[in-house]
């Protein structure tokens, strides 16, 4: 069989010094860490150079499953499973305050990323995610209110995560060479203003909202809310906004309201 394989948007990271970065954005001696698509344990082999405390390789491909279970056989401080992140049972599988790596497929970053969101015990389950994407991808992620990348996954993201960009990572860096450049970000969990007692909802909501993304949200809010409470959330000035237009504390305030009623 041949790799990569485009169906798992496999790109292998070969560039020792960007690996060499990643593994040094933070401190894992004695650390559990979890590397998410080790592919053929280029970044694996440099994580275990730091003497983690316990390492979980989670592979989907089957074929690389079996190199890395012969590649590391020996060494008992790897855990391997043959699993699609996605369908993962991570409250399980999770250590606590794990430090989590991850050079993601492109088609399923966001979906990798909003997947560690809705843990509801994040700022125990893990300390810190390292996670590399296609550079327009950390930009929507990053996204600061009035920008142009400003929209949902930036407002999810920062509900209860201190993202940090970290560095850009040229095509050149990989095999094969993919079209785009990709960017590395840190998140670590954090204490949140808000008491949103399901992601999911802040999901849903700006989900809600973004689908109308150039009305006002006037057109929106009465699909939710009575008009006693759309009185107790916006103002008259409020309602002539666009969803873009909502600072994220908005949001976050408007799905306390929806989990009360």
């Amino acid at each position: 069989m041949k790799y990569p394989k485009k169906s798992l948007g496999q790109n292998f990271l070969i560039d020792k010094n960007i690996i060499n970065k990643i593994i040094n954005v933070t401190n894992i001696y004695n650390k559990n860490v979890i590397e998410i698509g080790p592919g053929k344990g280029a970044l694996t082999k440099q994580i275990l150079s730091k003497k983690p405390k316990s390492l979980i390789l989670i592979e989907k491909d089957s074929l690389l499953f079996d190199e890395l279970k012969k590649k590391f056989q020996n060494n008992k401080k790897i855990k391997i499973l043959n699993k699609d992140i996605l369908k993962l049972d991570l409250e399980k599988e999770i250590k606590q305050k794990s430090i989590i790596y991850g050079n993601l497929p492109y088609n399923i970053s966001s979906q990798i990323l909003v997947k560690f969101i809705r843990l509801k015990k994040n700022s125990t389950k893990y300390s810190q995610l390292i996670f590399m994407f296609q550079k327009e991808m950390a930009e929507r992620i990053t996204g600061k209110y009035k920008s142009s990348k400003y929209g949902r996954l930036a407002i999810l993201s920062n509900y209860n995560l201190k993202i940090k960009q970290m560095f850009k990572v040229s095509p050149n860096c990989f095999f094969p060479k993919p079209k785009i450049i990709s960017t590395v970000l840190s998140f670590r969990p954090c204490k949140s203003n808000y008491n949103i007692k399901n992601v999911e909802n802040l999901e849903k909501i700006t989900s809600i909202f973004f689908s109308s993304r150039r009305k006002m949200i006037n057109k929106v809010v009465n699909k939710i809310f009575d008009k006693i409470i759309i009185k107790k959330l916006f103002s008259a000035s409020d309602l002539r906004l666009r969803p873009e237009e909502l600072k994220p504390g908005m949001y976050y305030k408007i799905t306390e309201f929806f989990e009360k009623i």
